[in-house]
């Protein structure tokens, strides 16, 4: 069993609002205690070397962990706009490959196909090129700048 005079000793002083501002100050200008710096704000203070020190301490706990609590939303928050830009690509992309399909679609269309489709552009995209072959993607172009093809690309 505990004598009164231990309890009177183990109650812990509560800081007036004066003495946490001072604290506050110095932590933010120096978040490590010097042993001088204790002595000169223990005897300002009029509060014990060890308060000081403990006061210290616990404050520098709770700036480390305020600090990874704002790190950890900063994180999140650019997770989600990552995430954010990953499914506006992802729309993106089944976008283009959609077109790229009706493309493709509409190419075996005038290449295999008997109709009386005027290919009088197509044959325009073909002169500058003597009898070569003409690359898919220059052939698509030429579909979309002569009316051919959608050329709508808006996407999101």
């Amino acid at each position: 069993m505990e004598n009164p005079q231990s309890q009177s000793r183990n109650k812990k002083k509560r800081l007036t609002q004066e003495q946490v501002r001072q604290l506050e100050k110095c932590f933010t200008l120096n978040n490590k205690l010097e042993p001088e710096l204790k002595l000169q704000l223990s005897n300002t203070l009029g509060l014990p070397q060890r308060q000081v020190a403990v006061w210290f301490q616990n404050k520098r706990a709770r700036s480390k962990t305020q600090s990874l609590e704002l790190q950890y939303c900063n994180l999140q928050s650019k997770l989600e706009a990552v995430l954010s830009d990953k499914a506006k690509l992802e729309y993106q992309v089944q976008f283009l490959q959609d077109e790229l399909k009706r493309s493709r679609n509409q190419l075996a269309l005038f290449m295999h196909h008997d109709s009386p489709v005027d290919n009088s552009n197509l044959r325009s995209c073909e002169e500058d090129h003597d009898d070569q072959v003409v690359v898919f993607d220059e052939l698509y172009d030429c579909f979309v700048t002569n009316g051919h093809g959608s050329s709508s690309t808006s996407w999101v």
